[in-house]
């Protein structure tokens, strides 16, 4: 079980990871005023002490403590250590992204060396935006100076207000949305006070807004940590922490995409080369900005050049690349920036339509700007990267590679350089990446199917189509037709088997049996509708398998109902490629096209 202490930004990530498993949890807020959607948490409010804390704890049966809280409660943030300690629990700590401290800024160790600073240089008007909490901290300034504070617009604050003995008239109110420019034209200061509140409290755009208009910003620093929490700065980081500190929370642990372990891989060989070290892990940035961190398998280091190599962990995706050995060469070049090369097991572009120019080794987009902007930090001046990966030209024949174009081996790809398993992410990244191809060569017509099966019996009414016209839609027919329509696709053919006509006629475009399943009381509807004999609802009574109905409808039951069901089908589907023209195959088990539309 796990508790997550929240009531921020944070507090609500925390809660939609925790959400992912299905399984019950405990959020923590000392008011009520918090908004949260939680599916699984149980709310429970008001601020607890350590032997609070402790008893919540040990009666609910925490195994693991989430501070999602904000980085200024203190209080929180020891007591949390404390009662981690005191019940041997692991505590993770999901933290803000901050952007670096710079000179600009005039940088308080606390509120009292705030007050110091700014009578040091001589300020009268201030605007504090560092909240209502703080203006019993900023009384010795403002009993003295003019100043404006801004808080929330609710009673708990305004009382608190009160209780500080602070002018009520000179209270500002946060609304969301409005413009931190506009506030500092209305309010002229000549000076602005705030928090290091990260990127997630607005923290850049205060002082960007400040800088516009020539007002020196002053800013608290954020208050250190307790030493023994486990730091993350995103969602993809606090999933992994909870797989490794609370085995079996999640039914399936999630893993790295290969740009993922390439980035990993380049950068850890950049780090040898430059510090003539072997390295034995290494972070980076994932393209949300979130730190990771992965082992580095092995490391060799030329005159000037290294290599390393990190080991695939896909989690419990049933990822073909999983467990493989993705190796980065990192070699100083005279060029003047960084160009990727293609090693073994990695395929070459050969056709257009991937965003990369034929005869580019096949390395993604975001897997490049990943490598790009962590190499570019550590050393700002040209480099060759090859990347190479064991065996991946035997395993590109198990991917989409040889229908993409994309010949000699696998593709680094990636888009969140997290695999969440069974990632319908990224399959459906796998379904754009198809099409484009397939419009880049100019395919006029596409074919989708829902596997090898019906995309066998389909092919024979195109057989003068290319390969790349022919894409699986899996279970995202929604999905797929979306995709066909921003590509502006003039003409799509759909095949489908019954088992998933007879959801998708009912309106699922998503056709996964963990979503939906099989509704007898739709079928029988749609048979009355038809005109069905009554021997065709006892026929619907009594199928285990939509298939079935191939076999157990008679003749006259069958040519009214699957028509009317195909009907349903486009009915659904036709909306969603509004520029192009659509027709939807009904295929038997026999592999013959039963009915069109």
């Amino acid at each position: 079980m796990i508790l997550i202490l929240g009531g921020t930004t944070e507090g609500r990530i925390a809660a939609k990871v925790a959400d992912e498993a299905g399984k019950t949890y405990y959020y923590s807020t000392k008011g009520t005023m918090q908004e949260i959607v939680s599916r699984h948490g149980i709310r429970v409010t008001g601020g607890m002490d350590e032997d609070e804390m402790t008893a919540c704890c040990q009666k609910n049966g925490i195994r693991l403590l989430v501070d999602a809280a904000h980085p200024f409660a203190v209080r929180l943030h020891a007591t949390v250590a404390k009662v981690g300690e005191l019940l041997h629990l692991p505590v993770i700590r999901l933290e803000r992204v901050y952007p670096p401290r710079t000179d600009d800024i005039v940088w308080c160790e606390d509120y009292e060396d705030a007050v110091r600073k700014l009578e040091e240089r001589g300020v009268d008007r201030l605007l504090a935006l560092t909240g209502v909490q703080t203006i019993g901290k900023l009384k010795p300034f403002w009993e003295r100076h003019d100043c404006r504070f801004r808080i929330l617009e609710r009673d708990e604050s305004l009382s608190l207000t009160k209780e500080q003995g602070f002018d009520a008239g000179k209270l500002v109110f946060y609304h969301v949305g409005e413009s931190e420019r506009k506030l500092l034209e209305q309010l002229h200061p000549d000076a602005v006070l705030t928090k290091e509140s990260g990127m997630s409290g607005g923290f850049s755009e205060k002082v960007e807004a400040a800088k516009e208009l020539g007002i020196p910003v002053f800013a608290v620093k954020r208050p250190p940590l307790p030493s023994g929490f486990i730091v993350v700065t995103g969602e993809y980081g606090l999933r992994k922490k909870i797989e490794q500190y609370l085995p079996g929370f999640y039914e399936l642990r999630s893993g790295y995409t290969t740009g993922a372990c390439a980035t990993a891989a380049s950068k850890a060989a950049l780090l040898a080369l430059l510090q003539r070290e072997e390295q034995q892990s290494v972070s980076f940035c994932i393209p949300d900005g979130e730190e990771m961190t992965l082992p580095v398998a092995s490391t060799v280091i030329g005159d000037n050049w290294a290599t390393a190599c990190v080991v695939k962990d896909a989690g419990d995706d049933p990822d073909v690349t999983d467990g493989c050995s993705v190796f980065a060469t990192v070699r100083f070049s005279d060029a003047d920036k960084i160009r990727f090369l293609q090693g073994e097991g990695v395929g070459k572009v050969t056709l257009p339509g991937l965003g990369l120019e034929i005869g580019e080794p096949a390395i993604n987009r975001v897997p490049r700007q990943m490598m790009t902007d962590e190499l570019s930090k550590l050393y700002p001046k040209g480099l060759d990267v090859t990347i190479s990966v064991t065996g991946g030209e035997k395993l590109a024949s198990r991917t989409f590679n040889p229908k993409l174009g994309i010949t000699g081996g696998i593709s680094i790809i990636g888009t969140s350089g997290i695999v969440r398993p069974f990632s319908s992410e990224a399959f459906v990244d796998a379904i754009r990446r198809e099409m484009e191809v397939a419009c880049a060569i100019g395919t006029s017509r596409i074919i989708i199917n829902s596997g090898a099966k019906s995309e066998k019996y389909v092919k024979r009414e195109y057989p003068d189509l290319p390969p790349q016209a022919f894409i699986h839609y899996g279970n995202f027919i929604g999905e797929t037709l979306k995709i066909a329509a921003e590509l502006e696709v003039p003409s799509v053919t759909m095949g489908i088997m019954l088992g998933k006509a007879v959801k998708l006629a009912e309106g699922n475009l998503d056709t996964h049996s963990k979503k939906v399943v099989m509704n007898k009381a739709f079928l029988k509807q749609l048979a009355r509708e038809a005109g069905c004999s009554p021997q065709a609802t006892a026929v619907i009574d009594g199928i285990t398998l939509a298939r079935e109905l191939w076999n157990l409808l008679s003749d006259d039951d069958a040519q009214l109902f699957f028509p009317l069901l195909l009907k349903r089908c486009m009915s659904h589907c036709a909306s969603l490629l509004p520029e192009g023209k659509l027709n939807i195959f009904l295929i038997d088990e026999e592999g013959n096209i039963a009915y069109r539309i």
